[in-house]
């Protein structure tokens, strides 16, 4: 059944955000470290393994699916936007470090294409005379 995907999301969700409180504790800081990216990563594996194991089938797997699609982006842009407030609010090294970030991630785009791309060397046939 659909609802499934909800239940699953929910999991993913409270188990990510457990252990980023979690992870925040151990480390002395006084909020969640990671608990979205955790939920995400939950959410993807777990989600890739019980699928293999043929525990989501028909319905419930496209339940899974609908709300694998609807959770990312929206994790992804509220993410996005306490980071930019974030930097706003540090000044501007916190700035000056995520422009940084993002021309170094431009900039690697070609190499990861190349590295991507790697295909064994063809045979060129030579032309032949006549």
């Amino acid at each position: 059944m659909i609802i499934y995907g909800v239940a699953f999301l929910a999991f993913c969700t409270l188990t990510g955000i457990f252990i980023g409180e979690l992870l925040g504790k151990l480390i002395g800081v006084p909020a969640n470290v990671g608990g979205v990216g955790i939920a995400m990563l939950l959410l993807i594996g777990l989600g890739s393994y019980l699928n293999k194991s043929g525990w989501f089938k028909g319905k419930t797997e496209q339940g899974v699916e609908f709300w694998s699609a609807v959770y990312i982006p929206i994790v992804v842009a509220m993410a996005a936007q306490q980071n930019v407030y974030g930097a706003f609010k540090g000044g501007p090294m916190a700035i000056l470090a995520g422009v940084a970030a993002v021309t170094i991630a431009f900039a690697l785009v070609p190499v990861l294409v190349r590295i991507g791309n790697k295909e064994p060397a063809s045979v060129i046939p030579s032309k032949t005379a006549g």
